[in-house]
């Protein structure tokens, strides 16, 4: 459901390997239909999977090895 009462884009921030970040106030609805709400100004949320609060970031991203670059030569 679109909101009619924002009348500018929001911003979403996806980096390379770390969290998608999202201006917030934000509400997602996870796959088994509740609603998870932050009322933060940036909300982070996990792309990797590995979060214990997901589907809020925890960082547990950093413990994990970086992935390559897309398009790297392989050394």
């Amino acid at each position: 459901m679109p909101n009619d009462t924002c009348d500018h884009a929001v911003s979403v921030r996806l980096g390379t390997d770390g969290p998608m970040l999202i201006e917030g106030p934000v509400e997602i609805t996870l796959p088994d239909g509740s609603v998870v709400r932050s009322d933060r100004f940036m909300a982070a949320v996990c792309l990797c999977g590995r979060s214990a609060r997901y589907p809020w970031c925890d960082t547990s991203h950093r413990r994990r090895p970086p992935r390559s670059r897309r398009g790297a030569d392989p050394e």
